[in-house]
């Protein structure tokens, strides 16, 4: 695995449930097509588990 992990959110997440919108925010994706690096952990990868639908993931 990689060092890092940049995720952009590709579509809104505001007809998401409560958790998901928590989920976005917790990853620091609060705007669309908003772009962030990341440490690859075992806490990020479940928390992009969660809102793959709505991110585009790539392994730097």
């Amino acid at each position: 695995m990689a060092d890092t992990i940049t995720v952009t959110l590709v579509k809104s997440g505001l007809d998401s449930t409560k958790k998901i919108q928590a989920t976005l925010t917790g990853l620091g994706l609060t705007k669309m097509n908003k772009t962030i690096t990341r440490k690859d952990t075992p806490e990020i990868r479940g928390m992009l588990a969660k809102v793959s639908h709505l991110v585009r993931i790539e392994e730097a």
